[in-house]
């Protein structure tokens, strides 16, 4: 939706534009560019990333997307080096309605939209319900995208309509082949320039080296699987002609994780001793791995405007928390490793309080 955007460029994983993306503005890359969604941050506090799989098909509710380039005045989340976004996805239909839309592409890709709207009702509430589902086999050898999506909105009005009440649903489901290496060439050679064309026809437009196992094959479930869960809860009220005031509080759940296939792990990188066998010493072993995420992000932001004339006037702010554990575990191993061992687990926890004032006189 935004790779035609001046300055934006956008690489997809699986090469269909389906499951995993990225996004670089001004050659910027998502942990520098500030990302909200109706003013509450996306971008994940630990790495700063951006994952748009976890909530697929947001065009299809998005009512406005801005994106401002360069350096900019990000009022919540990471830094703006980059750039800022902000989607907004609140606005409800009028009069009610339903529809389901179905698209069918290239490497079998299916999109399914369906949505409902009650319009407003007599007692100051309406209702609008958007369910999705996109899969794909990926232009990728195995860059298989299963992707499901909720959106759901509430709100109400007061009659003088001085009050406006939202709660915002929004909530993903993804499991996709990994094409995350891409087709695994290397392009750097400082002895001599390096034939890219012939390189790349040799080892296939499509190729995918990800979870080869010893025999050639590859291992089947290479998978990643994530659900992410984003729970928005808006009020905003107007005192007068010149002051209003805006809260929102959210909580965003995620949990899920990817497994591979290692060849040749070491016993002592999982805490594990050497494995001996007769007169011989074993190191090593294949095994298949699960990297788990299990993360709370959650908060409220707040401000207060006056306007008058040419006079615009925000004080404003933002308290924000993340709590995660990050956890492994050992699926299968041929050798020395016991079923669902779990080498790890670590904590994280980040706290973030920012307050703002803005002035503008035109």
């Amino acid at each position: 939706m935004l790779q035609q955007t001046p300055s934006v460029v956008v690489n997809s994983d699986d090469g269909t534009g389906v499951g995993y993306a990225s996004i670089r503005i001004r050659g910027t890359d998502a942990t520098r560019i500030n990302l909200t969604i109706n003013g509450i941050p996306i971008n994940d506090p630990e790495s700063q990333g951006i994952f748009f799989v976890n909530f697929s098909d947001l065009a299809s509710s998005v009512n406005s997307v801005q994106i401002q380039r360069g350096v900019g005045a990000s009022t919540n989340g990471v830094g703006a080096f980059g750039a800022s976004i902000n989607i907004s996805n609140l606005n409800q239909s009028k009069e009610a309605a339903a529809s389901i839309q179905s698209a069918y592409g290239s490497f079998n890709t299916w999109k399914n939209t369906f949505r409902a709207a009650t319009g407003m009702l007599k007692s100051g509430f309406q209702f609008d319900l958007r369910l999705s589902k996109i899969n794909s086999d990926g232009y990728i050898d195995r860059a298989f995208s299963d992707l499901k999506s909720l959106h759901f909105i509430s709100g109400w009005t007061s009659g003088n309509e001085m009050t406006n009440i939202k709660f915002n649903l929004i909530t993903g489901k993804e499991r996709t082949g990994q094409a995350w290496n891409g087709v695994g060439i290397s392009f750097n050679d400082k002895e001599k320039p390096l034939p890219y064309q012939q390189l790349l026809d040799k080892a296939g437009r499509t190729t995918n080296v990800l979870g080869q196992m010893p025999d050639g094959t590859f291992y089947k479930n290479q998978t990643d699987n994530y659900q992410q869960d984003y729970y928005q809860l808006f009020v905003n009220h107007k005192f007068n002609n010149n002051w209003t005031a805006n809260l929102g509080t959210f909580l965003t759940r995620g949990k899920g994780y990817y497994e591979e296939y290692r060849p040749g792990e070491k016993f002592k990188s999982y805490g594990l001793s050497d494995v001996k066998i007769k007169d011989s010493l074993i190191k090593k072993t294949n095994l298949v791995r699960q990297i788990w995420l299990d993360n709370y992000y959650y908060g409220t932001v707040f401000s207060a405007n006056y306007y008058k004339k040419n006079t615009d006037l925000i004080f404003g702010g933002a308290i924000l928390k993340y709590d995660a554990k990050h956890y492994g575990f050992v699926k299968w191993a041929e050798i020395g490793v016991p079923i669902d061992y779990r080498w790890y687990i670590l904590p994280a926890h980040k706290t973030d309080i920012n307050f703002l004032v803005k002035y503008n006189n035109n």
